[in-house]
């Protein structure tokens, strides 16, 4: 379990009802209503602070009964970006990104991942720059300027428009764009989970010498480069036979799924992920071979907002994880088909 949701967490990090109103303690009569236009020029602005904003802070996940708090600090440098996240909880980790390239470090055990992620999904960038399918699944609703970590913030709220995904409060600095908090929303607007900065600086001087530098000294270090083949879910025999509303495919690849905490012993089995998203949210399905050593049972579980479902196929172990309802995922699951 925990080598399965290492995997998960650093592919997702993580770590973002037919049409009927919304309630009263979660919209408003006097909050504006985006339309399709305004909206995208809300997320855009978002994605790009996230992505081009030089800025460091803590922020901190309240997830149910687990709180978790990171150092962040993001650099731009031209064309390139650079991040250094240390968590500030639990055992000791350090990620240090370049673009796409992600050094994940675990100082006491020694163990360093090398990776290359083509999907950065972490907060506080949330969005799939460019999207126009979010105005089809989502509501949205301005409401507002609220003070938060020191900061002016425009308040939106992301409503769904059916019963498959969840709803989102965003909190984005009124002078940059950038995404100060996220509050996921369950069906009657109560906070399934919050990720928020509790200090953050904007415009910082840029370092990506902090970066790069712990990047290149990995002497003494296990060193796990997991490989990530790209596929086809449909080439690799498996088809959804309905698709979920609103869910279009972004990325399937093959990997190794390797021990969480870099354990000797680590196994290395093939996993076929592919992944989709409503251009807000992300469902990742999993499949791996079967093994009744491993796999004793299916189960769901959920923590914070993230529901995981798991069980078995035929000859083969399927995983379903998102922040999405638990619903969703049975319905990505009860849909999977082997062909070949």
């Amino acid at each position: 379990m925990k080598r399965l949701f290492f995997t998960l967490t650093l592919m997702l990090a993580g770590a973002v009802f037919a049409a009927y109103a919304a309630p009263q303690q979660v919209a408003d009569a006097g909050d504006a209503a985006l339309d399709a236009r305004e909206m995208r020029a809300w997320l855009l602005r978002i994605h790009e602070a996230a992505s081009h904003r030089n800025f460091q802070g803590t922020f901190v996940v309240s997830s149910g009964t687990i709180v978790s708090s990171s150092r962040i600090a993001h650099f731009c440098v031209g064309a390139s970006q650079f991040e250094r996240v240390e968590s500030l909880d639990g055992q000791p980790r350090q990620v240090f990104r370049h673009n796409q390239l992600v050094h994940t470090l675990w100082p006491r055990s020694r163990v360093a991942l090398v990776e290359e992620r083509s999907l950065l999904t972490t907060f506080p960038a949330l969005l799939q720059a460019g999207n126009d399918r979010i105005a089809d699944h989502y509501q949205v609703r301005a409401q507002g300027v609220q003070r938060l970590a020191g900061r002016d913030a425009d308040v939106l709220l992301l409503w769904p428009r059916d019963a498959l995904r969840y709803g989102y409060r965003l909190w984005a600095d009124h002078e940059t764009g950038l995404l100060l908090r996220v509050e996921v929303l369950g069906e009657h607007g109560e906070v399934i989970e919050s990720s928020a900065f509790s200090d953050v600086t904007v415009g910082i001087k840029a370092q990506p010498e902090g970066v790069l530098r712990p990047m290149k000294k990995l002497d003494g270090y296990r060193v796990l480069r997991p490989t990530l083949t790209p596929t086809r879910f449909d080439a690799e025999g498996w088809t959804l036979r309905q698709g979920v509303p609103g869910f279009e495919p972004v990325s399937c690849v093959k990997r190794p799924l390797d021990d969480a905490d870099g354990d000797e012993g680590a196994m290395a089995t093939q996993v076929l992920q592919s992944i989709y998203s409503d251009g807000l949210t992300y469902v990742s399905v999993f499949v791996e071979p079967y093994d009744a050593a491993r796999h004793r049972r299916g189960m769901q579980t959920s923590i914070g907002a993230t529901q995981t479902l798991m069980r078995r196929h035929g000859n083969w172990w399927v995983t379903v994880v998102g922040d999405v309802p638990a619903t969703t995922l049975r319905q990505f699951a009860n849909a999977l088909e082997y062909k070949k």
